[in-house]
Protein backbone atom coordinates (compact mmCIF):
# COMPACT_ATOMS: atom_id res chain seq x y z
CA UNK A 1 0.00 0.00 0.00
CA UNK A 2 1.77 3.56 -1.20
CA UNK A 3 -1.43 5.82 -0.32
CA UNK A 4 -4.22 6.32 1.95
CA UNK A 5 -7.71 5.54 0.72
CA UNK A 6 -9.55 8.14 3.43
CA UNK A 7 -7.04 11.48 1.58
CA UNK A 8 -4.42 10.04 -0.74
CA UNK A 9 -1.32 10.67 1.17
CA UNK A 10 1.16 8.62 0.62
CA UNK A 11 1.67 6.15 3.71
CA UNK A 12 4.26 4.75 5.70
CA UNK A 13 4.73 1.26 7.89
CA UNK A 14 4.55 2.30 11.70
CA UNK A 15 3.34 0.13 14.70
CA UNK A 16 0.50 2.62 16.25
CA UNK A 17 0.49 3.50 19.49
CA UNK A 18 -0.97 0.29 21.76
CA UNK A 19 -0.29 -1.71 18.97
CA UNK A 20 2.51 -4.86 18.28
CA UNK A 21 2.44 -5.02 14.49
CA UNK A 22 3.39 -2.13 12.06
CA UNK A 23 0.49 -0.83 9.80
CA UNK A 24 0.07 1.10 7.41
CA UNK A 25 -0.55 5.15 8.46
CA UNK A 26 -1.30 8.22 6.77
CA UNK A 27 0.78 10.77 7.21
CA UNK A 28 -1.82 13.38 6.83
CA UNK A 29 -5.20 12.11 8.13
CA UNK A 30 -3.64 9.75 10.41
CA UNK A 31 -5.88 7.11 9.29
CA UNK A 32 -4.59 3.35 9.95
CA UNK A 33 -5.01 0.54 7.44
CA UNK A 34 -5.52 -2.98 8.72
CA UNK A 35 -4.50 -5.99 6.69
CA UNK A 36 -6.50 -8.75 8.24
CA UNK A 37 -6.66 -12.69 7.06
CA UNK A 38 -9.08 -13.52 3.65
CA UNK A 39 -12.33 -15.55 4.40
CA UNK A 40 -12.52 -18.35 1.88
CA UNK A 41 -16.27 -19.61 2.38
CA UNK A 42 -17.90 -22.63 0.62
CA UNK A 43 -20.13 -25.42 0.53
CA UNK A 44 -20.56 -29.21 0.67
CA UNK A 45 -23.54 -29.36 -2.00
CA UNK A 46 -24.75 -32.89 -1.15
CA UNK A 47 -26.84 -35.19 -3.36
CA UNK A 48 -28.04 -38.69 -2.29
CA UNK A 49 -24.63 -40.36 -1.27
CA UNK A 50 -22.73 -37.60 -3.58
CA UNK A 51 -21.16 -34.53 -3.58
CA UNK A 52 -20.80 -31.56 -6.12
CA UNK A 53 -16.96 -30.69 -7.24
CA UNK A 54 -15.98 -27.70 -9.55
CA UNK A 55 -13.12 -28.00 -11.85
CA UNK A 56 -11.31 -25.01 -11.59
CA UNK A 57 -10.91 -22.49 -14.53
CA UNK A 58 -8.80 -19.92 -12.40
CA UNK A 59 -5.46 -20.06 -11.06
CA UNK A 60 -4.26 -20.89 -8.42
CA UNK A 61 -4.97 -24.38 -9.22
CA UNK A 62 -5.80 -24.07 -12.75
CA UNK A 63 -7.83 -27.70 -13.69
CA UNK A 64 -7.83 -29.35 -10.82
CA UNK A 65 -11.58 -30.32 -8.19
CA UNK A 66 -12.53 -28.72 -5.77
CA UNK A 67 -15.56 -27.62 -3.48
CA UNK A 68 -17.47 -24.80 -4.70
CA UNK A 69 -15.72 -21.64 -2.70
CA UNK A 70 -14.43 -18.37 -2.82
CA UNK A 71 -14.07 -14.78 -1.28
CA UNK A 72 -16.80 -13.54 1.33
CA UNK A 73 -17.95 -10.71 0.43
CA UNK A 74 -18.58 -7.61 2.49
CA UNK A 75 -22.84 -6.90 3.36
CA UNK A 76 -22.92 -11.08 3.55
CA UNK A 77 -23.14 -14.00 5.86
CA UNK A 78 -20.78 -16.79 5.69
CA UNK A 79 -24.01 -18.75 4.78
CA UNK A 80 -24.57 -16.56 2.31
CA UNK A 81 -21.34 -16.38 0.89
CA UNK A 82 -21.06 -20.61 0.71
CA UNK A 83 -24.63 -20.37 -1.34
CA UNK A 84 -23.34 -17.45 -3.90
CA UNK A 85 -20.20 -19.60 -4.52
CA UNK A 86 -22.00 -22.33 -5.55
CA UNK A 87 -24.61 -20.65 -7.47
CA UNK A 88 -21.36 -18.73 -8.92
CA UNK A 89 -19.44 -21.64 -9.84
CA UNK A 90 -21.77 -24.20 -10.54
CA UNK A 91 -24.66 -22.57 -11.28
CA UNK A 92 -26.35 -24.59 -8.75
CA UNK A 93 -29.02 -23.92 -5.55
CA UNK A 94 -28.54 -25.37 -2.21
CA UNK A 95 -30.07 -25.42 1.15
CA UNK A 96 -27.17 -24.53 3.56
CA UNK A 97 -27.53 -27.31 6.46
CA UNK A 98 -24.48 -26.35 9.07
CA UNK A 99 -20.95 -25.16 9.87
CA UNK A 100 -18.43 -27.89 8.82
CA UNK A 101 -15.05 -27.18 8.99
CA UNK A 102 -13.06 -24.46 9.78
CA UNK A 103 -9.07 -24.29 8.88
CA UNK A 104 -6.90 -21.48 9.59
CA UNK A 105 -4.25 -20.79 6.75
CA UNK A 106 -1.59 -18.41 8.24
CA UNK A 107 0.72 -18.69 5.49
CA UNK A 108 -1.45 -17.25 3.11
CA UNK A 109 -3.39 -15.36 6.12
CA UNK A 110 -7.03 -17.04 4.96
CA UNK A 111 -9.25 -19.19 6.98
CA UNK A 112 -11.28 -21.25 5.08
CA UNK A 113 -14.83 -22.25 6.03
CA UNK A 114 -17.44 -24.89 5.20
CA UNK A 115 -20.96 -25.56 5.12
CA UNK A 116 -22.47 -29.05 4.95
CA UNK A 117 -25.37 -28.53 2.23
CA UNK A 118 -28.31 -30.05 0.27
CA UNK A 119 -28.53 -29.57 -3.91
CA UNK A 120 -32.34 -28.43 -4.06
CA UNK A 121 -31.79 -29.78 -7.90
CA UNK A 122 -29.84 -31.05 -10.45
CA UNK A 123 -30.10 -28.28 -12.66
CA UNK A 124 -26.09 -27.21 -12.60
CA UNK A 125 -23.61 -26.60 -14.89
CA UNK A 126 -20.24 -24.70 -15.09
CA UNK A 127 -19.65 -21.04 -13.96
CA UNK A 128 -16.85 -18.78 -15.48
CA UNK A 129 -14.85 -20.10 -12.96
CA UNK A 130 -15.38 -23.40 -13.29
CA UNK A 131 -14.61 -25.95 -16.52
CA UNK A 132 -16.49 -28.41 -15.51
CA UNK A 133 -18.99 -29.56 -12.57
CA UNK A 134 -19.67 -32.95 -11.41
CA UNK A 135 -21.27 -35.25 -8.94
CA UNK A 136 -18.88 -37.60 -7.14
CA UNK A 137 -19.42 -40.29 -4.86
CA UNK A 138 -16.66 -41.14 -1.95
CA UNK A 139 -15.27 -44.59 -4.26
CA UNK A 140 -14.93 -41.46 -7.34
CA UNK A 141 -14.00 -38.12 -5.63
CA UNK A 142 -10.53 -37.49 -7.75
CA UNK A 143 -8.47 -37.37 -4.50
CA UNK A 144 -4.86 -37.03 -6.27
CA UNK A 145 -6.32 -33.91 -8.59
CA UNK A 146 -7.99 -31.90 -5.92
CA UNK A 147 -6.87 -28.05 -5.67
CA UNK A 148 -6.80 -27.92 -1.63
CA UNK A 149 -5.63 -29.04 1.32
CA UNK A 150 -8.69 -27.85 3.40
CA UNK A 151 -11.02 -29.18 0.57
CA UNK A 152 -9.03 -32.87 0.91
CA UNK A 153 -9.25 -32.36 4.72
CA UNK A 154 -13.21 -31.86 4.77
CA UNK A 155 -14.21 -34.16 2.41
CA UNK A 156 -12.16 -36.81 4.20
CA UNK A 157 -13.63 -35.55 7.82
CA UNK A 158 -17.50 -35.97 5.52
CA UNK A 159 -17.16 -39.09 4.80
CA UNK A 160 -16.34 -40.57 7.94
CA UNK A 161 -18.44 -38.89 9.61
CA UNK A 162 -21.34 -39.91 6.90
CA UNK A 163 -20.46 -43.71 7.88
CA UNK A 164 -20.74 -42.85 12.08
CA UNK A 165 -23.91 -41.14 11.22
CA UNK A 166 -22.56 -38.35 13.12
CA UNK A 167 -21.34 -35.03 11.41
CA UNK A 168 -19.05 -32.68 13.79
CA UNK A 169 -17.58 -29.38 13.33
CA UNK A 170 -14.05 -30.14 12.10
CA UNK A 171 -11.16 -27.14 12.66
CA UNK A 172 -7.38 -27.16 12.43
CA UNK A 173 -4.44 -25.74 11.36
CA UNK A 174 -2.62 -26.01 7.53
CA UNK A 175 0.39 -24.59 8.72
CA UNK A 176 2.48 -25.09 5.56
CA UNK A 177 2.54 -25.77 1.46
CA UNK A 178 1.32 -28.71 -0.01
CA UNK A 179 4.63 -28.03 -1.75
CA UNK A 180 5.99 -24.54 -2.44
CA UNK A 181 4.50 -24.11 -6.55
CA UNK A 182 1.26 -25.13 -5.89
CA UNK A 183 0.27 -23.18 -2.12
CA UNK A 184 -2.15 -24.49 0.49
Amino acid sequence: MNYCSHCGAKVALKTPPGDHLPRHMCSICGAIHYENPKMVVGAIPEWGDKILLCRRAIEPRYGLWTLPAGFMENNETTAQAAARETAEEAHARVEIIALYALYNIPHISQVHLFFRSRLLDLDFMPGSESLEVALFSEATIPWEDLAFSSVRNTLRHFFEDRRKGEFALHFGDITRPLDEKKGA
